[in-house]
């Protein structure tokens, strides 16, 4: 094909339907990738949001590359921080998911570092051989210096440090509403148009593609390629196109959420995790903002009236919940078959959703978005594009779905909904082939190399916590020297001492941020960002393969 051939067969337009994280984050990255260095016609970006549907905004945690994606973006993170009321993430600290032999509660952590090689070897070896199996539960402080940071409340960088700089791996917690407000207002400056009208039809042609969208205000709006962004509803995908939806219920029992914001008991000691704690049928979130600490309970249905869920968990709380009176949100947990179905690919809660157990949503997102500009269409539409999307997509669904079903299926809690979770529920047999596997090695990399988001480390933290390996022996455990353990722990602990004793507490790196973006304001210093774009075609930053994946 000519060169002009393909421009006249370009795109000239994309509308994604729904706004809040998921519309803006994908109208970020396909504004950024589309027109952010070309020198062709503008693909026009178009976000159509409802005035009169509020947003979940559910999930304010994060992964770890979500840091990789703002710097990419051109994002100030100082900014970001401020205007976002956001605070660092470690990591997630589950507490009581296990109980030990004489039934006290354990809680573990996973991390965002992983360890490296002993010569070659994992160190999980030297510490089965060495440490012992009956310290299971030291498996995770033994190996990476993280969770020793988090219970000292320590920031990962430190207070002479720029944006992106750190010295641990980090994510943020967000707030929701404020992060996609913070995000359309960069979008609309860097040229997408918002449009804030309702869709009230939608049009297809004989060939079933959607050919425009009706709205309230507006009228008739013609379309090319259609993202949607409708959440739960599915406005585009489910209702119209009529993609069936496959539910993963059979495997994940939890189908109900309470959410509730509570003031922090101690404004100056903000926790650099997650808290996720295990109740009598299911879990309870802590995501720790700046001004504010989010939580809730996912739970499940069959064991929890609303009212039953509502009470346990203002319990839980304690003297936080006074005044509290927590919403209940009914989870759809599963995916699409397809998420690209003719002309519309569906992003976010549109798409599927599966528990926020490891904050995966927002990842899920970035990622959906990369792989739609990897796969970005002509006006041919080809199918094998989203054929190929497709199964990446329901790829990485199974993936996450196999490590949330991991956390349930290796606990011991004796509680009816627990043991539901576990016994009666078939394991995919993926990760049933997994497990098989570790009876007689240890999780490794070779084993997770096809995975997207969780490796090796975090399948093996996670089961190690638990005492699933207490038992066993591995081969391999004799080729681990005691010399290069000792020499290792010796560093380890060294290595801790030197990042407690540098880096500064949560709160104070918090506050020194916020200062120093009030003295950008009060400069009239525009965020590098937003400066110059306001007026510009295309945004001007210098960015990487969007086409690539997204950083776990």
């Amino acid at each position: 094909m000519s060169a002009q051939s393909a421009e006249f067969n370009r795109l000239t337009g994309v509308t994604i339907v729904g706004g809040g994280t998921a519309g803006w984050v994908t109208a970020m990255i396909l504004n950024s990738a589309l027109n952010g260095r070309s020198d062709g016609p503008r693909v026009g970006i178009t976000v159509i949001e409802s005035p009169n549907v509020p947003t979940v905004g559910v999930g304010e945690s994060t992964v770890p590359g979500m840091p990789r994606l703002l710097k990419q973006l051109g994002i100030d993170e100082t900014q970001f921080m401020r205007q976002c009321n956001a605070s660092f993430k470690l990591g997630v600290r589950f507490v009581h998911w296990h109980e030990d032999a004489a039934g006290r509660p354990l809680e573990y952590f996973n991390l965002f570092n992983s360890p490296a090689a002993i010569h070659g070897l994992s160190p999980a070896y030297h510490f089965h051989r060495f440490a012992g199996p009956e310290r299971y539960d030291e498996f995770a402080d033994a190996l990476v210096p993280t969770s020793d940071l988090i219970r000292a409340r320590r920031g990962p960088r430190g207070l002479e440090q720029g944006d992106y700089e750190s010295q641990v791996g980090y994510a943020y917690h967000v707030d929701a509403a404020l992060f996609a407000l913070f995000l359309r207002d960069i979008c609309v400056a860097r040229g997408v148009e918002h449009v804030l009208d309702d869709v009230v039809e939608v049009q297809q042609g004989e060939n079933g593609f959607i050919t425009a969208l009706k709205l309230k205000e507006r009228g008739l709006v013609p379309v090319q390629l259609v993202v949607d962004c409708t959440g739960f509803r599915s406005r585009i995908i489910g209702q119209v196109l009529e993609e069936p939806f496959e539910s993963y219920s059979d495997l994940l029992l939890c189908d109900r959420a309470l959410a509730q914001q509570i003031p922090h008991p101690e404004p100056g000691e903000i926790e650099p995790c997650t808290r996720s704690t295990a109740l009598g049928a299911g879990w309870s979130w802590r995501v720790p903002l700046h001004s504010r600490v989010g939580t809730g309970y996912v739970f499940s249905s069959r064991f929890r009236s609303d009212e039953e869920a509502i009470r346990e968990f203002l319990d839980f709380l304690g003297p936080q919940a006074k005044d509290a009176e927590p919403k209940v949100i009914r989870m759809r947990i599963g995916r699409m078959r397809r998420h690209w179905v003719k002309n519309c690919v569906a992003i976010g809660l549109s798409s599927g959703f599966i528990e926020p157990l490891e904050a995966t949503a927002i990842y899920m997102i970035e990622t959906a978005a990369r792989w739609l500009v990897r796969h970005f269409p002509d006006r041919a539409m080809s199918p094998v594009l989203a054929e190929s999307y497709n199964t990446l997509t329901n790829t990485l669904y199974e993936e996450i779905r196999d490590f949330i079903v991991l956390h349930y299926y290796s606990t011991n809690r004796k509680e009816p909904f627990w043991l539901a979770a576990r016994q009666e529920i078939e394991l995919p047999a993926s990760l049933a082939e997994r497990l098989e596997l570790w009876r007689t090695t240890l999780p490794n990399t070779v084993d997770t190399t096809g995975d997207r988001l969780f490796d090796y480390w975090n399948y093996l933290n996670v089961l190690y916590c638990k005492g699933t390996f207490r038992d066993r022996s591995y081969a391999l455990e004799g080729s681990a020297s005691r010399d290069d353990w000792d020499a290792f722990t010796r560093r380890q602990a060294n290595f801790k001492r030197r990042l407690v004793a540098g880096l500064p507490d949560h709160f104070e790196l918090l506050e020194s941020i916020r200062s120093a973006a009030d003295q950008a304001e009060n400069r009239h210093v525009v965020p590098p960002a937003i400066a110059a774009l306001a007026a510009a075609s295309r945004s001007t930053v210098p960015l990487p393969d969007w086409g690539g994946e997204a950083a776990a």
